[in-house]
């Protein structure tokens, strides 16, 4: 056997929020399985699925098909490896261009088994359930920042952890103390920082019912805030449902948010995202920039505080007053002096071809009525 080696206008409008006509899905039919596939390994997959695969695989919608049923043919034979390999099992994977399962094994008996169940064997040092232990002491240690993640990589029989630019020197620090063998542990540097690809970023738009939109103001402990009349308690949105909403007299809520990821930031719509820092209030003149989900980041000055705008729904007093642009669907988003935040837009007039005025709900007002937790980064 061969080892392995390491190696968002009139005058005084409503909030700027953006109305939407809720429609349904398209019904997509489910097409009849392919001829001549194996209806355990492609029952119900349609032909989109197969598709999509195929462009991945570089092949044609029957060779994606093959691949599912290899696939299929494979899981069989990975269980049957595990089970005539006990304690010397240490993991498959697949070759799908030559078609081939892999098993990772300890000892010359378990390779022979292997080898029987239908698989290529590859001897190696440490059995799965030595990187298990070793992943189960990761679970329950302190593990430093500059590691955001670690994996089990069957093919090269070691656990990797991945660190982030400038942590390796920390990172080589951490797995020193672990009591792990030697050679089981894999330093991955210059990795980026996982996150949930549902991340809650300052003026990103969030829709409300199904039915209308706004953005996102500032993250913050557990959600976000926004504007009032952007929705109701209860009401739900893209990420979550409103907690606390006052609207008007105010024009301020907030969003919990429990499956998806607040951070301190807000975008910039030039792809990037501006680092909130605190919500350190601004003077008059000061200049202030905005980001919403309609017409992205615009800039202006602040004119002046406690305005009361008298909009249809009734008046709402205690805003700041600015000749930021903003448009429908800008509302609830951000407001920015530098890197502290000021407010979320409420509502004005005019847009952001001829400019206008807008008016934002100061979001101290916010953190203090409900208790919340402003993010920084």
């Amino acid at each position: 056997m061969n080892r392995i080696s390491k190696s968002v206008v009139g005058a005084a409008a409503l909030g700027l929020f953006l109305t939407t006509v809720a429609t349904a899905p398209a019904l997509a039919q489910t097409p009849a399985t392919p001829p001549g596939t194996d209806a355990a390994a492609t029952d119900g997959v349609g032909t989109q699925l197969l598709q999509a695969m195929a462009d991945d695989l570089g092949t044609d919608v029957a060779g994606a098909a093959d691949v599912l049923r290899f696939q299929a043919d494979a899981a069989t034979t990975a269980d049957d490896v595990a089970a005539v390999t006990g304690d010397a099992f240490a993991g498959t994977w697949l070759d799908e261009g030559s078609r081939t399962v892999y098993a990772a094994v300890t000892t010359d008996a378990a390779s022979s088994a292997a080898t029987d169940a239908g698989a290529v064997p590859v001897a190696v040092e440490h059995s799965l359930a030595d990187l298990e232990t070793i992943t189960a002491q990761l679970e329950t240690s302190a593990v430093p920042d500059v590691i955001p993640s670690w994996w089990i990589d069957v093919a090269a029989n070691d656990v990797v952890l991945d660190v982030v630019a400038g942590g390796d020197q920390e990172a080589a620090a951490f797995v020193a103390g672990l009591d792990a063998p030697a050679g089981a542990v894999r330093l991955e540097t210059g990795v980026e920082a996982p996150e949930t690809f549902a991340t809650v970023r300052g003026g990103m738009a969030y829709n409300i019912n199904n039915q209308s939109r706004c953005s996102v103001g500032f993250a913050v402990q557990g959600g976000f805030v926004t504007a009032g009349h952007c929705g109701d308690t209860g009401d739900s949105t893209t990420y979550g449902t409103f907690q606390g909403s006052s609207f008007p007299g105010n024009d301020y809520a907030w969003v919990a948010t429990p499956s998806h990821t607040p951070v301190g930031q807000v975008m910039d719509y030039a792809g990037g995202a501006v680092a909130v820092k605190g919500s350190t209030q601004a003077a008059v003149g000061a200049t202030v920039c905005r980001s919403g989900s309609t017409t992205g980041w615009h800039c202006g000055q602040i004119q002046g505080f406690n305005s009361t705008v008298r909009y249809a729904e009734g008046s709402v007093s205690g805003l700041i007053r600015t000749n930021v642009c903003a448009e429908p669907g800008d509302s609830g988003g951000s407001l920015l002096a530098g890197n502290q935040a000021q407010g979320v837009t409420s509502g004005g007039s005019g847009d952001c071809t001829s400019g206008g005025t807008t008016y934002f709900q100061p979001v101290n007002e916010i953190l203090q009525t409900y208790g919340l937790r402003l993010l920084t980064s």
